[in-house]
């Protein structure tokens, strides 16, 4: 059996959204103790994958409610149904995330500079050559739409956006000692995301490969590190608890 707090663990979801799921009958606890703590059996956590798989496919929860609830609803098809989707969405949201990533790393300055000077607009001969590039290893069609969204911008425009995004990340920065799940991280993370629609607009399943790819790609990682080490990792948390509330409106 699990408690509440170690199934959270294992799936890398809140106590909270455990609590919700068993408020509107999607997850109920396979017993509640004379002490009130609910615990979870292993039919539990099989049934949390599913819906944690579904919500991946952007099924609201009463849909998987409705789904995994009936007599005919099959696990191991379910299974095979998710890895299929799952695989097709992986290859997409890498493709997105390094077409952004490269047009970040454009935007760097030299790697010595002050941490406000970490992200900087790129120039045109550098823009030509990284759609170059990337055109021949992703996406042409998405490759094509950002760059026509940030050649549309002036140079002037192209410093104001660039210095902007220095802002957020040093807002982070400072609210760090707050919490990822603050009121004033969860600010600086919305803050973020508006940032994103500059270049393009992801939705939820995508903000979390970003901040996923801050964390797993060493060349990133390297670059949030200079800001500040906790920073990579503490956006992956903050994004997590940001799309997890926004799923829930």
């Amino acid at each position: 059996m699990y408690t509440v707090k170690q199934l959270a663990e294992i799936a890398a979801i809140t106590p909270r959204t455990l609590h919700y799921y068993d408020e509107i009958d999607l997850l109920k606890p396979a017993q509640v103790g004379e002490n009130g703590y609910r615990y979870y059996s292993e039919e539990s956590l099989l049934r949390l994958q599913q819906i944690l798989f579904y919500r991946e496919l952007d099924l609201s929860l009463d849909e998987i409610r409705s789904l995994i609830g009936t007599p005919e609803f099959d696990v191991r098809a379910a299974l095979d149904q998710h890895k299929d989707e799952l695989k097709k969405r992986i290859q997409r949201l890498q493709r997105l995330i390094l077409t952004v990533d490269r047009t970040i790393l454009f935007m760097e300055g030299n790697l010595e500079m002050e941490k406000k000077k970490l992200f900087e607009a790129f120039t045109d001969e550098q823009q030509a050559e990284m759609e170059k590039e990337a055109m021949q290893l992703y996406d042409p069609e998405i490759v094509k739409a950002s760059a026509r969204k940030w050649k549309g911008y002036s140079r002037a425009e192209k410093q104001r956006i660039a210095d902007e995004g220095n802002a957020v990340y040093q807002e982070i920065v400072a609210v760090m000692p707050k919490g990822a799940g603050s009121p004033e991280a969860q600010a600086c993370i919305e803050r973020w995301r508006k940032h994103m629609d500059y270049f393009w607009t992801p939705n939820l399943e995508q903000l979390v490969g970003l901040a996923d790819g801050y964390n797993d790609d060493a060349r990133f990682r390297a670059n949030f590190d200079r800001i500040d080490p906790g920073l990579a990792p503490f956006m992956r948390e903050a994004v997590r608890i940001y799309v997890e509330e926004q799923k829930r409106k």
